[in-house]
């Protein structure tokens, strides 16, 4: 049943299965032990709800949080979640005093972030205030390369007593790919940085959701998963190491127009689809502006309705498409599943990532903010 209000009746919205987070935190921490679960809730929880999930993901044993952004650490706070939260890059100097304030652990990758990490800290009276270190092994996006990893410690700990170094990490580029041998060498010089330390550093991480998953030598002292934590796979290649997680998000939605249209007519934008027969066209009230990508388009068997896979004919428009529906009886108000399950049926969010040539995390992050989240579990 839809969760409407006088406020919002519109019959559209994504439903989030709390206790299906929490299993899947569950099944990481077992892949991983005796590592720790750090939890990446960055884009709202991948589009699922950050203080949800966060909250979801610290009650089913993860020990800290990750996230991209200051402000995305600073609306934890404000909920009142207290779990250790790292930001996985370097933020604006303009937005340590929050950092500060917010007790948010930086990540640092240059001499100038360090110096002004350690103002920010001094200006509000801090010491010890811990900051992990990030070493670019491979990526080319962001960090300190692994021949500078040594100068850039040196510098954080120089900062001591304003400054302690609490971590050290890097990120995997092609761990959804199980047999690329790039993540072996990507280990392999972050050993080499390791070693090259006077003395361990408190904490060593690598492991994003692919690596924990089944690369066991990445897995260090705390993993990093995001994608699996909803229920998606990281990659293809991975499928074989993800059955026990459960897809958190459903997009649902109603018919909300039914008409019968006959044989040699066209549909949508552009008409490029043309009815071989005489059939049904249910109208459903969900588009591209919502997070259905206009790509998908005459896609074959990718929503269900009435517990069967349709198609959906001609192209989705901002606000609405449409479903094919034969010879079936539909009336407006039947549910409408985009992806999640209906009757014995499910379409998973990876599917739709193939039919479009992209990835799951892409779907679940592009659900759009005009889409009602309702959440469902134990909060």
């Amino acid at each position: 049943m839809f969760a409407e209000s006088p406020q919002d009746s519109r019959w559209v919205e994504a439903r989030v299965d709390l206790d299906a987070v929490r299993h899947n935190v569950g099944v990481m921490r077992r892949i991983a032990a005796p590592a720790a679960v750090w939890a990446v809730v960055k884009a709202d929880g991948y589009g699922h709800g950050a203080v949800p999930i966060a909250r979801a993901v610290v009650a089913g044993g993860s020990e800290g949080l990750c996230v991209a952004l200051a402000q995305e650490g600073v609306e934890l706070r404000d909920a009142g979640i207290d779990a250790p939260i790292l930001l996985l890059s370097e933020q604006p100097v303009s937005q340590l005093d929050a950092v500060v304030a917010n007790r948010l652990i930086p990540t640092l990758y240059s001499i100038g972030a360090v110096r002004a990490m350690t103002e920010a800290a001094r200006r509000a009276g801090r010491s010890g205030y811990p900051v992990q270190v990030k070493v670019d092994t491979g990526m080319n996006r962001v960090g300190v390369a692994p021949g500078g990893a040594l100068d850039l410690i040196r510098a954080v700990e120089a900062a001591s007593p304003t400054l302690r170094l609490a971590g050290v990490f890097t990120h995997l580029a092609v761990t959804d790919e199980v047999d690329n041998p790039f993540t072996a060498q990507q280990i392999e010089r972050f050993e080499q940085v390791l070693q090259s330390l006077p003395t361990r550093p408190p904490v060593v991480h690598a492991a994003n959701s692919g690596g924990a998953l089944a690369h066991a030598a990445t897995r260090y002292d705390l993993v990093r998963p995001g994608i699996t934590l909803y229920g998606i796979e990281p990659g293809e290649t991975l499928r074989g190491h993800c059955t026990d997680l459960v897809p958190a998000m459903s997009l649902v939605s109603r018919v909300s127009y039914v008409k019968r249209v006959r044989a040699g007519e066209r549909i949508s934008y552009g008409l490029r689809h043309t009815f071989d027969r005489d059939t049904t066209v249910a109208t459903v009230p969900i588009g591209y502006a919502d997070g259905v990508p206009r790509r998908l388009g005459n896609a074959k068997g990718l929503v269900l309705l009435g517990g069967k896979r349709r198609d959906i004919a001609g192209m989705v428009t901002m606000d609405q498409l449409m479903l094919d529906c034969g010879d079936d009886a539909v009336q407006v108000g039947d549910e409408v599943v985009l992806f999640g399950e209906q009757g014995r049926e499910r379409v998973r969010a990876e599917e739709w990532a193939e039919a479009l040539g992209t990835i799951g995390y892409e779907i679940v992050c592009g659900i759009s903010k005009r889409v009602r989240r309702v959440y469902l579990g134990a909060p």
